[in-house]
């Protein structure tokens, strides 16, 4: 064959071929791409009797996924959020946490949807030795002695009192009434105030907190021990209709704390459901889109613009963990479970919660915390002190 014939063959061969090249590059493309993205897995109640208290915190994940992505993802690769339905059953989510692992290949993990199921992503998560970020357990129990490799976010249960027992010492109350509703964390709460007042030399009688059941409507046996014990300061951690009912109870009783403290009071219903007898009360808020914490404005903005209505408590819990995750990558480098376990057990951080900070030996999260929220001419406004505060707590004597 002589050198044209020759020529004109490769000419003949180049052409089909770079047809198909062509062809084929999209496909490769996709491929790279997917076999390149980070995959972030977590199991959040779609269905069942959680799935209406979850929506939100499903909501900000996927919002996250939405803007970390646009900003050029995790490492320079696509993140692909693989979330997975426990039912609102948290027995499953030690099951569907080793499936994430095993069958999804989730990179990173961030935690289920509550205590109960945080205990079990937990135990599977270190078992396999993969970072999860424990975004909503806020009990104790989900930091078991020996886990490595689980980071809480959200402010633990064992400082929703410090707050409202820093302003009763601050008003130089020293004789506190301390009640939990009978539930887990309401319980754990309870205990942990109780301690902590006990700690600073407080009074807090020889029963400590006093447990109520849930849906009692008359507390008039309990007002006769507060006012027995001659307590300067009410404090309670339950429910807003639990609130509601103290405060009617005492309103037909004619009992008037000098501070009155429910966790309940700060949720809208409760001014719903007593109206100007709320006023002056002081409740617990662990999250508000008006705070002014770290990237809050943005947040709420987006989530607002993205799922028409303003997040709420999940919403935040959900962000911050994501957020907490993104920065720990970026400055580990590097999605080596060794390397991300150090990183988060050292890091600093603000998220829309407050501070991300962690105690070394525990793992508890010791930069959130939960901010008091006082009733003030029929709106609620943050009063410290260690809440974002923007009005000034008012006693309700003065």
């Amino acid at each position: 064959m002589d050198d044209s014939n020759r020529r004109q063959a490769m000419n003949d061969l180049r052409a089909p071929l770079l047809a198909l090249i062509l062809a084929l590059a999209p496909a490769c493309a996709l491929a790279q791409t997917q076999a390149r993205a980070v995959i972030v897995g977590a199991a959040v109640a779609q269905t069942g009797q959680l799935a209406d208290l979850a929506a939100g915190y499903r909501k900000a994940l996927l919002l996250w996924q939405e803007e970390v992505n646009a900003a050029g993802g995790l490492l320079g690769r696509r993140v692909e959020l693989t979330l997975v339905d426990d039912r609102s059953e948290a027995i499953t989510a030690e099951r569907l946490y080793e499936r994430l692992v095993r069958e999804h290949r989730a990179d990173l993990l961030i935690g289920p949807f509550g205590s109960a199921a945080s205990r079990g992503a937990a135990a599977a998560a270190d078992r396999a030795h993969r970072v999860l970020i424990n975004a909503t357990g806020a009990s104790k129990s989900v930091l078991r002695a020996g886990h490595r490799y689980v980071f809480q976010v959200a402010a633990p249960y064992a400082v929703y009192g410090t707050g409202v027992i820093a302003l009763a010492r601050q008003a130089g109350y020293r004789r506190l009434f301390i009640l939990a509703r009978d539930d887990p964390a309401s319980r754990e709460m309870g205990t942990h105030t109780v301690a902590e007042a006990a700690r600073q030399g407080m009074d807090t009688g020889a029963l400590g907190a006093h447990v109520y059941a849930s849906g009692l409507s008359d507390f008039e046996p309990l007002v006769a021990l507060a006012k027995a014990t001659r307590a300067q300061a009410w404090i309670a951690f339950g429910e807003a209709t639990d609130a509601a009912e103290m405060v009617k109870t005492f309103k037909r009783l004619g009992y008037a704390p000098p501070l009155f403290f429910a966790q309940g009071a700060a949720e809208p219903s409760f001014i719903s459901a007593v109206g100007q007898d709320a006023e002056r009360v002081i409740g617990l808020s662990a999250y508000e889109p008006s705070f002014s914490t770290a990237g809050n404005a943005g947040f709420v903005k987006a989530f607002e613009a993205k799922w028409s209505s303003p997040p709420g408590l999940a919403a935040a819990e959900g962000y911050a963990a994501c957020k907490v995750l993104e920065e720990a990558v970026k400055r580990a480098g590097s999605l080596d479970q060794e390397r991300l376990r150090e990183t988060l057990a050292t890091l600093t951080a603000e998220t829309v919660l407050g501070g991300y900070k962690l105690d070394a030996a525990s793992g508890e999260q010791l930069g959130a915390r939960p901010a008091l929220v006082q009733i003030l001419h029929g709106r609620r406004g943050g009063v410290g002190p260690d809440a974002p505060a923007t009005a000034k707590w008012r006693r309700p004597d003065a």
